[in-house]
């Protein structure tokens, strides 16, 4: 009977050891992840600082596109090119879209 209750005890401290390893796994865990909460929320702010400048950089894109577009566009309405006006949708469509898509980043992240 004295094995049994020797088994038994070792069974109880190695459970014991066990928990106490878990329990030890778990509160460092949670104590590294208060680091990748900062990490987190630091890559959060360094994103959003660029979308300004991102929206900018569109906005400027939009602009050479136009003028771009608006030469190109001239030059086929002098030559009398039939398909102007579908170039000259193009070109405007191309520029309004660059525009919205800068306003809906800009208005969706809350820069």
């Amino acid at each position: 009977m004295k094995t049994q209750t020797v088994k038994q005890t070792k069974n109880k401290v190695n459970r014991k050891t066990a928990t106490l390893v878990l329990l030890a796994t778990i509160l460092a865990s949670v104590a590294y992840a208060q680091d990748g909460n900062a990490g987190i929320n630091a890559a959060t702010t360094q994103v959003k600082s660029y979308f300004a400048a991102g929206t900018s950089l569109m906005y400027a894109i939009g602009a050479v596109v136009g003028l771009i577009g608006a030469v190109k566009v001239y030059n086929k309405w002098n030559h009398g090119e039939p398909d102007t006006s579908k170039v000259a949708a193009a070109w405007f469509g191309s520029c309004v879209f660059l525009v919205i898509v800068a306003t809906v980043l800009k208005s969706f992240f809350g820069v």
